[in-house]
């Protein structure tokens, strides 16, 4: 992305739900076109598990995630990824040399916590 994107309203930033999941499943997705691990992510009763692929291979081993919670927003449409439909989108930062960081609570929170 090349500069900044203009200004929101409070509402279109309102309709994006981030909320925090703790990771069940973590596993490589040769499936995919670009290196991705494959996450069920556990956001809590009244969200559920949710699938998603995330290109976040050059810093995190499948097995190092599991029991970790993100950040996701839950209300993107599906998105088919090979054989795979994604149902949310786990966030991060890219670094300098393309790899991405998690974005992630600095402390344990409720699965299912919406961004405040």
């Amino acid at each position: 992305m090349t500069g900044r994107p203009g200004p929101i309203g409070w509402d279109d930033f309102a309709r994006v739900e981030l909320r925090v999941g703790t990771v069940v499943e973590a596993a490589s997705f040769p499936e995919a076109r670009k290196p991705a691990l494959r996450l069920r992510v556990d956001f809590g009763p009244e969200v559920g598990i949710l699938k998603s692929s995330a290109q976040i291979t050059d810093l995190y081993d499948p097995a190092e995630l599991v029991g970790r919670q993100v950040v996701a927003v839950v209300n993107f449409p599906p998105k088919q990824i090979g054989p795979m439909r994604s149902e949310c989108l786990v966030t991060g930062f890219h670094r300098a040399d393309g790899a991405v960081v998690l974005a992630v609570p600095d402390q344990r929170v409720p699965d299912g916590a919406r961004l405040a």
